[in-house]
């Protein structure tokens, strides 16, 4: 399925259709403030593990990311945020920025063998929308990449290589080729390591890329 939602404002009615694909275990393709992503409701095991078969990865080594609405899910999900630690991520999203935190017990059984999780609070409306009504964190990866660029940036291009694999690709207009800066918080305050320097600006956020 292809589907087109305006990326300022979303329709509703086009969100409603999108998240009930993911309630029922779909796997979708959607636009993000980076590059287009791969999507399933973190909550559904099935949908987790096919998510992860499209990029060839185990499900217990993959480094999932919970894309949200906003960051309020970190009370839930997260150990040991501390003012500090909350007070940065605040000041980065929603925007370009994967943050690692410890993992808690609340996060679903499926995650449970790892520690730690990524979370984007991108700054696009489309997968704001969409995590907001289905009412859950979707676990995404990013769509794999391809030599040639207008299949990673252009989403009628981007169905012609997934249609068969996905549920739905959204079009949301024409993507980037970057990716999110990486932090790790996940050590505490006193230890934050920046993994991967993406779009996202480290001077803003007083960091520096570690050696």
């Amino acid at each position: 399925m292809f589907l087109s939602i305006h990326p300022d404002n979303p329709q509703q009615k086009a969100i409603d259709q999108a998240v009930e694909i993911l309630r029922i275990g779909g796997v979708i393709i959607y636009p993000t403030d980076t590059m287009y992503a791969l999507g399933c409701d973190i909550q559904n095991k099935k949908a987790v593990q096919a998510l992860c078969r499209l990029k060839g990865i185990d499900p217990d080594k993959a480094n999932l990311t919970c894309v949200c609405e906003d960051i309020a899910i970190i009370g839930t999900y997260a150990l040991h945020v501390t003012t500090p630690m909350y007070k940065l991520m605040r000041s980065a999203l929603p925007g370009p920025y994967t943050f690692i935190l410890q993992a808690s017990k609340e996060i679903p059984r499926h995650f449970q063998r790892k520690k730690t999780f990524g979370i984007r609070v991108p700054n696009h409306s489309i997968p704001v929308a969409l995590a907001k009504a289905l009412g859950n964190p979707i676990a995404s990866l990013s769509i794999p990449i391809h030599e040639d660029a207008e299949f990673n940036t252009d989403p009628s291009l981007i169905y012609e290589r997934f249609n068969s694999q996905v549920d739905l690709v959204i079009d949301g207009g024409i993507g980037s080729l970057d990716v999110s800066t990486v932090i790790d918080c996940s050590r505490g305050e006193h230890d934050v390591e920046v993994i991967r320097e993406g779009s996202g600006s480290l001077e803003q956020l007083g960091l520096t890329l570690a050696e």
